[in-house]
């Protein structure tokens, strides 16, 4: 099983929309995974239209719109794994234990928010994995999205890729 994960795409605050590379990739994934800060309901009606499957949540920048047509928390069983994706996990320090302690029925938690991408494990059970943002990344060098496989209980080949900086805002910045 092919995942797609994404999150803080922050259209059209951030950019016009999602990078062309980003949505060549959804229509093969088996599943994308989006865990927050959209900012526009157009960008999940693209997702879903586009998405085999899609596995979303809202985030703290996310109004009522779209908090009426997501969770906050959203888990599904992929490959054999128990996921679970949320956007605000708080802060790095302390993350793997107070995650394991919030999710301790999970195998891999997806989560966004800090934009910086993650890839640890809480003990010997639960992979946390932040994707970072295909639009904004902050203070970090790239934009960034992760691929990965699930199957028989296992998550393999997970990959962070790097973007090349999305098209910006309407006006600039």
């Amino acid at each position: 099983m092919e995942l797609l994960l994404m999150s803080d795409t922050h259209v059209p605050a951030r950019a016009r929309g999602l990078p062309a590379e980003l949505l060549e990739r959804v229509p093969r994934a088996d599943v994308v995974i989006h865990a927050g800060d959209w900012t526009d309901t157009a960008t999940l009606d693209l997702l879903q239209q586009r998405a085999r499957r899609l596995v979303a949540v809202y985030g703290n920048n996310d109004g009522p719109r779209l908090r009426a047509r997501l969770p906050e928390v959203a888990y599904a069983e992929l490959g054999g794994l128990r996921f679970a994706v949320v956007h605000e996990t708080g802060p790095a320090r302390g993350r793997e234990q107070r995650c394991a302690t919030r999710f301790p029925d999970v195998d891999v938690l997806v989560f966004g928010h800090s934009h910086i991408p993650w890839d640890t494990t809480a003990g010997d059970r639960l992979r946390l994995l932040n994707p970072g943002s295909p639009t904004d990344r902050r203070r970090q060098p790239y934009c960034t999205y992760m691929t990965a496989r699930a199957a028989t209980g296992r998550l393999t080949e997970v990959r962070l890729h790097r973007l090349a900086a999305a098209p910006g805002p309407p006006g600039g910045f």
